[in-house]
């Protein structure tokens, strides 16, 4: 089985990716590839902000498990 990669690695690898997109929208040469680019830039920044509210979530079940134990005791 293989590893979960790092929070962290994932979101560098995603920069990494939105940049070399980013590349490729400065070269594309005719509608075609403008509008592929376009798609894969979309992609690419809604898995940044689906990381960004998961590390979000995280943070409030934290806390709400936080409270829970501060109610029991």
């Amino acid at each position: 089985m293989e590893k979960h990669a790092a929070h962290d690695d994932i979101m560098k690898e995603l920069d990494n990716m939105v940049s070399r997109i980013n590349g490729l929208e400065v070269s594309s040469t005719d509608e075609y590839q403008v509008a592929t680019v376009s798609v894969l830039k979309t992609l690419a920044q809604g898995e940044i902000n689906l990381f960004k509210e998961f590390d979000h979530l995280k943070k409030a079940i934290d806390l709400l498990t936080l409270e829970l134990f501060k109610l029991k005791s």
